[in-house]
């Protein structure tokens, strides 16, 4: 059985003092919550502020990126090796790095470092608007698939996430079926690619403007896992909803 994740996303938002106050706001709830994983990615300066805080928590702490060098001369990276005792997890390939810095040439590498590290990454696929409106969706997810896991052969711990570009903070998403549908041709393709059990075993997220309001649209369809949540998960209110809306839908489930 797939356990549920909700992974929330900060990207580059809070102080370190603000992140502490955020995660303190959602701890104790968020720790009765027993049968759906919880992730919090902070912005790198609070990484360790945020993992002593939850320390003897349920919550884990993932990282936004990561560089896949261990250490060089490469002036504002971060690499596995400062984040994986702190970090379980780290977010790989999210559309906006791909769009503004360029990760289309190194996601491949980086899930190769995470993997061997043994920081679980969250790689996140999708296509733009253009590509959609023009019935590309899922010629262009299939290349990223293929891109990003050349020469890897152990995915079984790995998350993917679909996060169609044209519903990220844009307030649009796409209908539960629709999701369902794509996140399925998903486990079609790692299945070509691997096997079908791996492809079973995987936990597949939506992303793209999940919110409070349209959680369960998407958690309880067959093939969707969970979500990886940008805005909302900055306020405590509506992330824990999101936590507590998914256990209900797995709550006979899982235990």
């Amino acid at each position: 059985m797939r356990i549920p994740l909700i992974a929330g996303n900060w990207k580059m938002n809070t102080s370190v003092e603000e992140a502490v106050a955020l995660v303190s706001a959602m701890q104790k709830e968020l720790d009765d919550i027993g049968n759906v994983e919880k992730l919090i990615c902070p912005p790198f300066i609070s990484l360790k502020a945020v993992y002593e805080l939850l320390a003897p928590s349920t919550i884990k702490v993932g990282a936004q990126n990561m560089h896949y060098e261990d250490k060089g001369a490469f002036t504002g990276e971060v690499s596995p090796l400062m984040i994986k005792d702190i970090c379980g997890y780290v977010i790989i390939g999210h559309s906006e790095r791909r769009q503004y810095f360029n990760d289309d040439l190194y996601i491949n590498k980086k899930l190769k470092a995470a993997i061997r590290y043994g920081i679980i990454p969250i790689l996140c696929i999708g296509e733009k608007p253009e590509e959609k409106q023009s019935g590309k969706t899922i010629e262009v997810l299939d290349k990223q698939l293929e891109q990003a896991f050349i020469d890897i052969e152990d995915i079984d711990t790995l998350v993917i996430a679909y996060e169609p570009i044209w519903a990220i903070g844009t307030g649009m998403s796409a209908s539960g079926e629709q999701a369902n549908s794509i996140i399925e041709a998903i486990r079609q393709k790692i299945g070509a690619l691997y096997d079908n059990k791996v492809a079973s075993a995987i936990r597949i997220l939506y992303g793209g403007s999940a919110n409070a309001e349209n959680i369960i649209e998407f958690v309880s369809q067959s093939e969707i896992d969970g979500a990886l949540v940008g805005g909302a998960s900055l306020k405590p209110e509506l992330f824990i909803s999101m936590v507590k809306q998914t256990s209900a839908i797995y709550k006979d489930v899982i235990e």
